[in-house]
């Protein structure tokens, strides 16, 4: 095996494209739900980074960041964001958003609460709050994707 060929499950992008092709249109389809319903950019790749550390996705965590300082995302926040509700740094709407991709990354061990959908409706839409919700399954599926292909995480450019 080569130092590029990956040990797990191959690179399933590669081997299936129409279904990563429909993955990634989903994740578009998403990302134009969130801008049309209002949910900034910069929230959406909060929720995609804390669901990639919690999955542990080095590929995606190195995107999502890259995208999120991109969206004006702070190093400082970032490096926080898995304390996010100890440090004061992220509003109401943010900690909502970051609290429903924990509590969707984990649903195998606890569903989401009613507690934390009632103070979503305090903060977002129905709408919007599904929009977040589609967010976290599409996020979660890339993580199991990447982590199964082995994606690389290459050096920055500097």
């Amino acid at each position: 095996m080569s130092e590029n060929t990956p040990r797990l499950a191959g690179y399933l992008d590669k081997q299936q494209p129409g279904l990563y092709q429909a993955l990634s249109d989903y994740a578009g389809k998403v990302t134009a739900e969130a801008d049309r319903t209002g949910i900034p950019r910069r929230t959406l790749e909060l929720l995609n980074y804390r669901a990639s550390q919690i999955n542990g996705c080095a590929f995606c965590l190195d995107l999502h960041h890259r995208r999120a300082i991109g969206y004006g995302e702070t190093e400082q926040r970032l490096s926080l964001v898995s304390v996010h509700g100890e440090v004061g740094l992220f509003d109401e709407a943010e900690q909502v958003a970051l609290e429903l991709a924990e509590q969707i990354t984990r649903m195998s061990s606890a569903r989401p609460t009613a507690e934390l959908f009632s103070r979503a409706r305090k903060v977002y839409t129905e709408e919007q709050i599904s929009v977040l919700c589609m967010a976290c399954i599409g996020i979660n599926a890339f993580n199991r994707l990447s982590i199964l292909s082995e994606h690389p995480v290459r050096k920055a450019r500097s």
